[in-house]
């Protein structure tokens, strides 16, 4: 498995240090949009498309996005309840929604709880 994320994003980082401290036998990979290198790793993607939302490769090539993505990544760490609620039928239309939200004003989001702005200093040529 493969998630993508945004590495200028204050929460984006945070949540995949997270991740990693739970990841103890590397089974993700993760790849930092933000890399300076990143298009060239991978040309057939969509850059924009992984910038609107987080997102996951599965083995067999399916992707995921978004909260699917988010659970499915907690999941393979054996964490999966932690996002669970919010793939519930009756909470998933207005949890897809919220996150839809947060995605496209991440930064200000990251800033008004973390007091860290977009994160360039992490690298990375997309601004």
């Amino acid at each position: 498995m493969i998630i993508f994320y945004d590495g200028h994003c204050p929460l984006c980082r945070a949540e995949m240090r997270h991740l990693r401290n739970h990841d103890d036998d590397n089974i993700i990979q993760y790849e930092d949009i933000q890399q300076e290198d990143f298009s060239e790793r991978y040309p057939d993607l969509n850059w924009d498309d992984l910038n609107n939302r987080i997102h996951v490769k599965l083995p067999d090539g399916t992707f995921l996005e978004g909260l699917d993505a988010t659970h499915a990544a907690w999941k393979k760490v054996g964490k999966g309840w932690l996002y669970a609620p919010l793939r519930w039928p009756v909470v998933r239309h207005v949890a897809d929604k919220a996150y839809l939200a947060f995605a496209k004003h991440r930064y200000k989001i990251s800033y008004w709880l973390t007091g860290q702005k977009r994160g360039p200093e992490c690298g990375g040529k997309h601004e």
